[in-house]
């Protein structure tokens, strides 16, 4: 018995071992969302380029849509914005949620980068990322014709990660 007790630190090793050899297969960029199959969150805000023109989810209903969360003070968000300027010439319908941002200073923003986007609703408290989880920005989000989120993707979007990620959902969307 007393032989047995000398192999619990191995045994205890080799368990840790296991764990950390299982860990190191996995995708550190992964971060599921808990919404994916569900609604998009319910919302009403107004957009940037007219404060008083309410938006609800209501809106993204009957077409495909990626939702792209950004903000000026996201330095990232200016390194995905030519790339999301190439989508919406191609026809990809895209939406925006200024996050905990100043509205004159995405205005500004998006007059002197151009605008990519159908319109930006201002989630100027950060609710709206709340109810999305939204980790920080960039995140842009696949909602379907239902308004349903098909797909979450935390970071930049370019065409590696379109082609990767959001072509396969388009596709087999498109041809429901």
């Amino acid at each position: 018995m007393a032989r047995l007790k000398l192999f619990i630190p191995l045994a205890i090793f080799i368990g840790l071992a296991a764990l950390l050899w299982k860990g190191l297969s996995l995708d550190p960029t992964a971060m599921p969302s808990a919404l994916k199959d569900k609604a998009f969150p319910s919302f009403s805000l107004g957009i940037l380029k007219d404060e008083n023109a309410l938006k609800t989810e209501k809106d993204f209903e009957g077409k495909i849509t990626l939702v792209n969360v950004w903000a000026t003070w996201c330095v990232v968000c200016r390194v995905e914005h030519p790339y999301l300027l190439e989508l919406a010439e191609q026809g990809v319908r895209v939406v925006g949620v200024n996050y905990k941002d100043q509205p004159d200073a995405a205005r500004q923003w998006l007059a002197d980068l151009k605008d990519p986007y159908e319109y930006s609703v201002m989630d100027r408290s950060g609710r709206l990322g709340l109810d999305l989880g939204v980790f920080g920005a960039p995140e842009s989000y696949l909602v379907d014709q239902q308004g349903i989120i098909r797909h979450k993707h935390v970071g930049v979007v370019d065409d590696k990660v379109w082609q990767r990620d959001f072509m396969p959902i388009i596709n087999e969307l498109s041809e429901k």
